[in-house]
C-alpha cells in the first residue's frame, strides 16, 4: 500500500487578515508554513486549528508578540529540508550547498515558483490585505 502524500500548505503576507478562502485552501494540509508578515497573533491561532504551523517573522511583525517568531526557520518534511525567510534579498547562504531542496519566502506579494541549481524557490504571494509591495 502506498504511503499517503504529505500536503504542505504555504501562506505569506497575511498582514493581520486571513480570508475564509485561504483557510479553505489550507484545509487538507498536514503542515502549514507561514513565510512572514503575519500581522497579528490571531492569524497563527486560526491556522493552527487547521494544521501544525511553522511561522517566521516578517518586516511588519514588530509588535511584542512577534518576538517569539524566528527571522528564519529550517523545516524538514518527509526528508526534504526547507529554508524559510521573509525577504529573499536577505538570503545569506547558498541553499544547494547547505543541503536545502526548497526555499520558501514572501515579502514581494507576488506569487513565484522557480527552480535554480536544483532548489525550488517558492513565494505564495500575499494572502492578506491588498496593497503595494512591502519594502
Amino acid at each position: 500500500m502506498a504511503e499517503k502524500p504529505i500536503i504542505v500548505g504555504v501562506i505569506s503576507d497575511t498582514h493581520g487578515l486571513v480570508r475564509p478562502e485561504a483557510i479553505e485552501a489550507l484545509r487538507e494540509s498536514d503542515r502549514i508554513l507561514h513565510a512572514g508578515d503575519v500581522g497579528a497573533p490571531e492569524i497563527l491561532r486560526r491556522l493552527v486549528q487547521v494544521a501544525p504551523v511553522a511561522a517566521i517573522r516578517g518586516n511588519v511583525d514588530t509588535q511584542p508578540w512577534a518576538r517569539a517568531l524566528p527571522a528564519t526557520e529550517v523545516v524538514e518534511i518527509a526528508g526534504i529540508s526547507i529554508y524559510m525567510l521573509h525577504n529573499l534579498a536577505q538570503l545569506d547562504l547558498k541553499p544547494e550547498a547547505a543541503g536545502f531542496r526548497v526555499v520558501i519566502y514572501g515579502h514581494s506579494h507576488h506569487p513565484k515558483m522557480e527552480e535554480k541549481n536544483g532548489v525550488l524557490y517558492f513565494n505564495p504571494g500575499s494572502a492578506g490585505r491588498s496593497g503595494s509591495v512591502c519594502q
